[in-house]
């Protein structure tokens, strides 16, 4: 008897895709070659072929899943793994631990809902000092309560190294989920916040020689973004027609939304709000601060699409939806499609490239 008969799993009913699916996954092929997003719709179309549940208002391939349970609720989860997500060289462990409560907290509000618990597992080597764990606890619970959130409970389990899974769980307090997909041409893009600031303290902290001393801020919001979460509720209440946070990028984001949504999206980078210093700061570097500001992610602010006269006030319009031209996601940065002939190759984070700390 294998596992998978103990645990009752007849290999028999298991969801198969191959090259036939509209996915177009073969099975024989590595993770890493296929890329985080084609493996994520072949996960997400599994769960669709496997049945709808009643009390699921949305479910797998948006931000967060919200279940009807006498009210919504909002979940999602997020994993961070050391060398690949964070590095203790770089963070200490209460950042890591406030980080990724950011992270995951940030999809609920991409969903229009506000954190109210969290369940966290951390695995470790045996070796770990447990001081590390016990303040990598300390930011977690620091960031859940100035969240207004309790950690609710979790597991500690051994691994070769330390990887953090925070499970957040929101409530939508009579609100309308947000999904992905709602974007409208016609409709205006708007975010609720700077952007590049996490890449450039990125690009900081990877440079040798570099006075980080100089530049604190922008480092320390890489460590832990502070994004402002109460504007997911905000934005919802304002109708907004389609949101997520930033955590792959801009650019990553908007085509993630224009495949949704089946629509274009366009937008303007001088439009897009950024910290004044990241300009003297890419000159030093030798870097291109609108690379930072469309590719960077990690910032968690949020990203929706409006009717023109309903964004509200904090947020900065940064371009339009449109009807779509083809049937693959289509996003114009400053007149010009990203990917096309003419365009700019841009590209934000990816799970199977290489790791950014």
């Amino acid at each position: 008897m294998d596992r998978s008969d103990s645990v009752g799993i007849d290999r028999s009913d298991s969801v198969r895709i191959d090259r036939s699916d509209s996915v177009g996954i073969d099975r024989s092929d590595s993770v890493g070659e296929i890329g985080e997003r084609a493996v994520i719709a072949a996960l997400t179309a599994a769960a669709t072929a496997a049945g709808s549940v009643d009390d699921i208002v949305i479910g797998s391939g948006d931000d967060a899943a919200v279940l009807d349970i006498g009210g919504s609720a909002v979940i999602s989860t997020d994993t961070v793994v050391e060398g690949r997500h964070f590095r203790f060289d770089w963070s200490t462990p209460q950042q890591i631990g406030a980080r990724a409560v950011v992270q995951s907290s940030a999809d609920v509000a991409a969903m229009g809902g506000r954190t109210t618990g969290l369940v966290v597992s951390i695995a470790c080597p045996a070796a770990t000092r447990v001081g590390v764990i016990l303040d990598l606890n300390d930011g977690v619970v620091g960031a859940a309560h100035a969240l207004g959130a309790r950690v609710l409970g979790g597991d500690l389990v051994a691994a070769e190294q330390v990887v953090v899974s925070v499970t957040a769980v929101g409530a939508l307090e009579g609100r309308r989920p947000v999904s992905l997909g709602g974007a409208r041409p016609g409709d205006v893009l708007a975010v609720s916040g700077p952007l590049g600031a996490s890449a450039a303290g990125l690009a900081v902290l990877s440079t040798p020689g570099v006075d980080d001393a100089q530049w604190t801020e922008v480092v320390a919001l890489h460590r832990v973004p502070m994004p402002d979460l109460s504007q997911g509720p905000v934005a919802a209440a304002a109708g907004a027609h389609a949101m997520t946070d930033i955590s792959d990028g801009l650019v990553e984001e908007l085509i993630t939304m224009s495949r949704a949504a089946q629509v274009a999206m366009a937008v303007e980078v001088a439009a897009v709000p950024r910290r004044p210093d990241l300009a003297r700061l890419a000159t030093e570097l030798g870097a291109e601060v609108d690379e930072w500001v469309l590719t960077g992610g990690e910032d968690h602010h949020l990203l929706a699409a409006f009717d023109a006269a309903s964004v509200p006030d904090g947020w900065t319009v940064i371009g339009s939806v449109r009807e779509a031209t083809s049937t693959t996601p289509e996003v114009w940065v400053d007149g010009r499609r990203v990917g096309g002939p003419d365009g700019p190759d841009l590209h934000g984070w990816q799970s199977f490239a290489e790791p950014r700390g």
